[in-house]
């Protein structure tokens, strides 16, 4: 290929020109317009066009589109004298050949596609050689790797503006579709993925596509836990008592889990023995007996076999960018179809970009970020998040966290389509509730396209698992599941003192 070919940024004049000459045939037709109105809904601007006499008449018709001006000839060479730049584009000599030049409109698509493809490239070129010029700049730019974030954030937005939504008609019929679906199961179908809690699945309708659930408590209540029970449940396909999920048939759904706090060699390590319900406090101690002993090496051998070939993928670098993560969730979601993601923990996030600036500012642009992220990638986002003290300091005997009880911004509630407020009242002395060891409430304190209130579920320490918890009745009638069928009993607390 030749230099200056190379040299060139990519462009296509005769396409640049046909896309204006469209515009001002289109002018004269009955449908007048239609033209513009697929160079804008298709992000054609200004700077779309390589050579400046189209940029400057593109600027002007868009103008004149915006204030309902007629885009003929005369007009638009009128309005470019008056902004002083008729001479500069040629005058209206150059204007009637760019409608001599495009006999029909019929093809008008294909050149703005042309044209936008063009500009596509000569973005990515643009910030490409920005990204070598930083390279080489060690003075100005010391870090390599927040080079490797500003290169990933640059590029992740070039995507992110070129991106279709989906038109009026064709949401109407998959929202139809799936309020048919509705029917056709008798309600218990899910929208979303099964949480594998079904007092939870039942409040929330599952875990939806393009949604923020927030999970928020204190340190040390199970909110890792929780976030983690929740991934295993949806990458096997199981619930909470090992049931294939029967709402998608048990299928599996793969899981990418981002762990800024915990390393994968702790993470697995809880996974395995939470599955196997083998408590590791004793195991480290030697306090099992030998019987004990091999009844629990069998346990971890089949959640082994379990979840060795489960679809959950987990990054555990510290202290990531924002940008940085989405570009690697973009990345996973490509390579491995991810249907849902994790992050531990929101506060743990940087943002390079607002990092200079107060905490508040910086949570909330990832707060932002997370929330667009589930958007681009049309899955359901999972992030953790602290609590301050404040549910502390109130005076309430039972410590009840609130919504405004999030730490270090309130775009976190803003932002979240979902927030579960987690509690365990035997952490609380002053609860009336602090007797029950397994209790744990999970306040479902927002949700955006559901129910709201508490769902009681059952948390076992001892194996940092969460179960489902039979609904408690006022009557001494036995509970029945929705199918007539005694519902599934807890698990079984051991009752060993050291537990």
């Amino acid at each position: 290929m030749d230099t200056n070919e190379l040299n060139t940024p990519p462009h296509d004049a005769q396409a640049e020109r046909a896309v204006l000459g469209s515009v001002l045939a289109d002018s004269v037709t009955e449908d007048g317009g239609r033209v513009m109105d697929l160079c804008l809904t298709s992000s054609l601007t200004e700077d779309s066009f390589f050579d400046p006499r189209n940029r400057m008449v593109f600027a002007t018709m868009v103008e004149m589109s915006r204030n309902a001006m007629p885009l003929d000839i005369v007009s638009l060479h009128s309005e470019l004298e008056r902004k002083g730049s008729a001479a500069l584009v040629g005058g209206v000599a150059y204007l009637q050949s760019l409608m001599s030049e495009t006999p029909t409109t019929a093809h008008a698509e294909h050149y703005i596609a042309i044209v936008r493809d063009k500009h596509l490239r000569r973005t990515m070129i643009a910030r490409a050689t920005k990204t070598i010029k930083n390279c080489y700049d060690a003075d100005g730019h010391p870090d390599p790797l927040s080079i490797l974030g500003e290169a990933e954030k640059s590029f992740l937005e070039i995507g992110a503006t070129s991106s279709q939504t989906m038109d009026w008609r064709q949401a109407m019929q998959l929202s139809f579709n799936r309020l048919n679906e509705m029917f056709d199961t008798d309600g218990k179908r899910l929208e979303g993925l099964s949480t594998g809690l079904t007092h939870l699945d039942e409040k929330l309708q599952g875990l939806k596509p393009s949604e923020m659930i927030v999970i928020a408590a204190r340190p040390s209540v199970g909110k890792t836990s929780l976030a983690m029970n929740i991934a295993e449940s949806v990458a096997l396909g199981r619930d909470m008592n090992n049931v294939p999920v029967k709402t998608d048939g048990g299928k599996r759904h793969p899981v990418l889990i981002f762990s800024l706090e915990m390393p994968i060699e702790a993470l697995t390590k809880r996974m395995v023995a939470g599955r196997a319900h083998v408590n590791t406090w004793r195991l480290n101690r030697a306090l099992c007996v030998k019987s004990e002993k091999q009844m629990l090496t069998s346990n971890l051998f089949v959640a082994y076999e379990e979840l060795k070939d489960a679809p959950i993928y987990v990054d555990d670098t510290a202290g990531l960018d924002i940008m940085d993560l989405r570009a690697r969730a973009r990345r996973a979601k490509k390579a491995h179809g991810i249907e849902l993601i994790v992050i531990d923990y929101l506060q743990l996030c940087k943002c390079n970009d607002k990092a200079k600036q107060s905490r508040v500012i910086e949570v909330s642009e990832i707060s932002q970020q997370i929330k667009a992220m589930a958007k681009e990638l049309k899955i359901p986002v999972i992030v953790l998040s602290q609590l301050s003290r404040a549910n502390e300091q109130r005076g309430d005997k039972q410590e009840r966290p609130k919504l405004s009880d999030l730490r270090d911004s309130g775009a976190i509630e803003q932002d979240a389509d979902v927030v579960f407020l987690l509690r365990r009242p035997s952490r609380t002395p002053t609860d009336k509730e602090s007797d029950d060891k397994t209790l744990a409430i999970i306040d479902v304190a927002k949700n955006r396209n559901g129910e709201i209130g508490e769902v009681r579920v059952n948390f076992f320490s001892e194996y940092v698992r969460f179960g489902d918890r039979e609904i408690e009745r006022k009557d001494d009638v036995d509970f029945k599941s929705s199918e007539g069928e005694p519902a599934s009993a807890p698990i079984p607390v051991n009752d060993d003192p050291f537990l």
